[in-house]
C-alpha cells in the first residue's frame, strides 16, 4: 500500500470541484469544456483542476483523432485502490476497537 498514493488521492478530492469531476466522470469520459460549463468554471480553472487530477493519477485525458486541441477527460481505472484498502484497513480495525471496547464496558458494568 503507497502511502504517498494515498496522500495525492485525499489531497486531489478535497476540493469540492475536483469532486465534482469525478462524478460527472463516473457517468462517462468528457471534455474539458463540457466540465468546466458544468461546474460553472473558467476554462484556465477548470485546466488547473484537471492537471491536478491528472498528476495525482485520478484522470486520464485523450485527443480525439479529428481535433487534437479537444482533451477529453476519463476516470483511470484502479487509480484509487490504494486509498479503497486504507479506507477498508482502517474500517476493519475501528470496528475491532469499538467490539473490544463494548466488550469492556460489558465487562465493567456486571455486578
Amino acid at each position: 500500500m503507497s502511502n504517498a498514493a494515498i496522500d495525492r488521492t485525499l489531497a486531489a478530492l478535497a476540493d469540492p470541484h475536483r469532486r465534482g469531476v469525478v462524478d460527472l466522470l463516473r457517468e462517462r469520459p468528457r471534455p474539458a469544456g463540457e466540465l468546466a460549463q458544468a461546474l460553472g468554471l473558467a476554462p484556465p480553472a477548470m485546466s488547473r483542476h484537471l492537471r491536478t487530477l491528472r498528476e495525482s493519477g485520478l484522470v486520464e485525458q485523450t485527443h480525439p483523432e479529428f481535433d487534437a486541441r479537444v482533451r477529453v477527460y476519463a476516470l483511470k481505472a484502479g487509480a484509487m485502490i490504494d486509498l479503497l484498502r486504507w479506507l477498508e484497513e482502517t474500517e476493519r480495525l475501528w470496528s475491532e476497537q469499538l467490539l473490544a471496547f463494548k466488550a469492556h464496558l460489558e465487562t465493567a458494568a456486571e455486578p
